[in-house]
């Protein structure tokens, strides 16, 4: 099978790229991506040495730029689009939402006119459990949950996962959305929770978290969701929606106490920062119908995974470094600073 992958050089891309290539003697993908402040081509380093130029080709582009899609689908006889590329922060969605609207809005439309231009066999969208909004301490998300996106973010992402369900009734695409809960694992950029703790940990800096800590997550080891996204490219119904979940709801400060014990580091670290506006409570997903449908399951446990994500930060310390620096450091240092 022949593949477009786009935002294939950040976290959860890079990881389903050389998960499948790895695994599929049979898979050639080409990867799409514009290499903004969190895509990385250094993550595939190892993939573009061991299929470069046979079954894997990177293009930097900008899946907006919809003629350089459907070039790439026609040059390289796409069967399949696997859509990852997005901006995912929601703090940075918090300050400036417009490159939100432009690429996971915007720039998934230019993609699917560029799909249904070609006639690209499938379209997988990767979308986030967090356009269903926020849960009391009850109940789990399922994918008939309506959409109640409540950050700039997730309401891009929920824009961006209308124009597949339009795509599908009006043009009768073969479109299958996947929405995931919170991802953690190898080559994760630092602005997300859990290699920000890590990073700030390791050198002793001070950790914030938001409010009380009490704010629950469901967290999955990434190549669980790769394995997960995989399924619905190869077994999903057209036009469906699947929700893939870890069956792992813990408190922000349960994660992160959990790896300053890894670290052997003290508690006293930990700092209550004013929380986050519009911060979702509780996100629980109920996996039953990717379970039912295409066989999904999580195989690792929240123990084992986050072991397997401090030995491997621990390993590559060079790969954290290049991207814990710089602007985007700078930016952090003013986000938690002024919310100190």
């Amino acid at each position: 099978m022949r593949l477009l992958v786009t935002g294939g050089c950040g976290f959860i891309g890079s990881n389903f790229i050389r998960d499948m290539l790895t695994r599929h003697e049979g898979i050639s993908i080409v990867n799409l991506d514009l290499l903004t402040y969190a895509g990385n081509r250094q993550s595939l380093a190892d993939v573009e040495a061991a299929f470069g130029g046979s079954r894997y080709h990177f293009v930097r582009g900008d899946i907006a730029n919809s003629e350089l899609a459907l070039y790439l689908l026609e040059e390289h006889k796409i069967e399949a689009v696997v859509n990852f590329a997005a901006e995912s922060h929601v703090d940075r969605s918090i300050t400036d939402a417009t490159p939100f609207v432009q690429t996971n809005v915007l720039g998934a439309q230019s993609l699917l006119d560029a799909a249904r231009h070609y006639g690209v066999r499938r379209f997988v969208h990767v979308s986030t459990d967090e356009v269903y909004g926020t849960l009391g301490p009850d109940g789990k998300f399922s994918e008939a949950t309506p959409l109640a996106p409540n950050s700039p973010y997730s309401a891009s992402k929920a824009g961006a996962d209308m124009l597949m369900r339009a795509a599908y009734e009006t043009f009768g695409m073969d479109v299958v959305v996947t929405r995931c809960s919170n991802n953690y694992g190898p080559y994760q950029f630092p602005e997300k929770l859990i290699p920000l703790m890590y990073s700030k940990a390791m050198a002793d800096e001070a950790l914030p978290v938001y409010g009380d800590g009490l704010n629950v997550r469901d967290w999955i080891y990434v190549i669980d969701h790769c394995r997960g996204v995989e399924l619905a490219l190869m077994k999903g119904r057209p036009g469906e929606v699947y929700n893939f979940g870890g069956d792992a709801e813990k408190p922000n400060i349960e994660v992160v106490r959990t790896i300053l014990a890894a670290l052997g580091k003290p508690e006293s670290l930990i700092r209550y920062v004013t929380d986050r506006p519009g911060h979702d409570r509780r996100y629980a997903m109920d996996f039953t119908k990717a379970a039912r449908e295409l066989g999904f399951a999580p195989a690792w446990d929240f123990t084992r995974g986050i072991a397997e994500t401090m030995a491997w930060y621990r390993a590559n310390g060079d790969w954290l470094d290049s991207v814990n620096s710089g602007a985007y450091r700078q930016f952090m240092a003013s986000w938690y600073g002024e919310r100190a």
